[in-house]
């Protein structure tokens, strides 16, 4: 038996310890009553003790070793002109502008008591049943679908041409409201879009658990995007779900 999609990088991450308790013990429970889950969580771990086993790192020659040691670069010599060997700085400068696209992509921001209950929900949604209430990809059912159950109308692109295809959605609870949840894919991926009513106030994005978080305001409504998708990703999710709304 196959695991669930949607538990597969989770698996992963437990397996890492890249989990905090909370989103631990959701997954440790979900394997511990899913066959394919509980399988596919005993096959990583097989396979992290293989690796971590003798015979299976290969040891690099010691002539290689010894040329490695001879080099300038890594001898103690009086200090150079130039601040980084001539061999490492391209790559150096590109990764200084890689980590300032980074900085420029994903703000550092003030936590917010939501940014738990915002992750602690897209953790609980990837549970079997959960994710979905309505579960399409027609934006012409979800869209409606959420007439009389809230008492606001989210807009509900379609970005499947983007790389987002919709999914479905269903309703949820933040900070004791009740919310829209607009749920869309990448590649095997889950992005949770939370939708309410709030007043306009500034944009953040940050990383908590490992899951990227992306919040923007827009004609009275406050979004919130969580995933496990890289924050760039994520980020581009934000601009063109922005741009299709219209």
């Amino acid at each position: 038996m196959a695991a669930c999609v949607e538990q597969e990088l989770l698996l992963g991450a437990l397996a890492d310890g890249e989990l905090d308790a909370a989103n631990a013990a959701l997954v440790e429970a979900h394997a511990a009553r899913c066959d394919g889950c509980r399988d596919e969580l005993e096959r990583i771990e097989a396979m992290k003790r293989l690796l971590a086993g003798g015979g299976v790192r290969h040891s690099a020659p010691a002539d290689l070793v010894a040329r490695i040691s001879n080099l300038p670069e890594l001898n103690d010599r009086p200090a150079r002109r130039r601040w980084l060997p001539g061999w490492l700085a391209p790559g150096a400068v590109g990764a200084i502008a890689a980590t300032l696209a980074m900085v420029t992509l994903v703000p550092l921001s003030a936590e917010s008591p939501l940014d738990e209950q915002l992750v602690s929900s897209h953790v609980r949604s990837l549970q079997p049943g959960h994710l979905t209430d309505v579960q399409t990809t027609n934006q012409h059912i979800v869209k409606p679908w959420f007439n009389g159950r809230i008492d606001f109308a989210p807009p509900v692109p379609e970005l499947a041409d983007q790389g987002f295809p919709l999914a479905g959605g269903r309703l949820d609870s933040i900070d004791g409201k009740t919310v829209a949840a607009i749920v869309y894919h990448r590649r095997l991926h889950t992005v949770n879009l939370y939708v309410w009513p709030a007043k306009d106030t500034a944009e953040r994005s940050f990383i908590k658990d490992g899951f990227a978080v992306a919040e923007w305001s827009r004609n009275g409504l406050r979004y919130a995007a969580v995933s496990d998708i890289p924050a760039p990703e994520l980020k581009q999710f934000e601009k063109l779900f922005v741009a299709k709304s219209g």
